[in-house]
């Protein structure tokens, strides 16, 4: 759960606390994450995470709110949006990706579920998202996901598509999952 609205943040004054008052509630990342992955739309997010109806929806109002994901309307009748990373959700790219990195590490099989490369160049990413090739740091734009070998079966439609080698960002196809 976030922290509460009487924390006093004069008191503390601490950017990683103000942050998780932002993403720090457990859906909220993994909504994130799935956004950075493609996942544009209401039923795919609820369909992928398996998360509360009630609880989605009060992530992506929490989300836009914060200027994390912009709502797109994309068909008018019915009206129905889309969830798109913003500059400030694309900049969670590195803290999801030390996350991914921190978790594997404490795994007991460390096999990863999905590896990230250098689109341009193919070579995986290293520990801090540099391209070990090239030597730079790769924005997620720039982030090739392929599945790795922990991977389990996709049990629905947006496990599906998200196992093919795929851009970060790019949004699943526009056909119903």
């Amino acid at each position: 759960m976030a922290l509460g609205k009487d924390y006093d943040y004069a008191a503390q004054e601490c950017s990683i606390a103000r942050a998780l008052e932002i993403v720090g509630e457990r859906w909220t990342l993994l909504v994130v994450r799935d956004a950075l992955y493609g996942v544009r739309r209401y039923n795919d997010f609820l369909v992928h995470l398996k998360i509360p109806r009630a609880v989605l929806a009060a992530r992506l109002q929490s989300l836009t709110e914060a200027g994390v994901l912009e709502k797109r309307r994309y068909q008018e009748s019915p009206p129905r949006d889309e969830y798109v990373p913003t500059e400030l959700g694309r900049a969670l790219w590195p803290a999801l990706r030390a996350l991914g990195l921190w978790g594997r590490a404490f795994n007991p099989d460390g096999r990863p579920m999905r590896t990230f490369h250098h689109a341009e160049c193919g070579t995986e990413l290293g520990s801090y998202g540099e391209c070990r090739a090239c030597g730079r740091a790769i924005g997620p734009e720039d982030v090739e996901m392929r599945p790795g070998p922990g991977l389990g079966p996709a049990e629905d439609p947006v496990s599906r598509a998200l196992r093919a080698p795929r851009r970060l960002l790019q949004p699943l196809e526009n056909q119903p999952l």
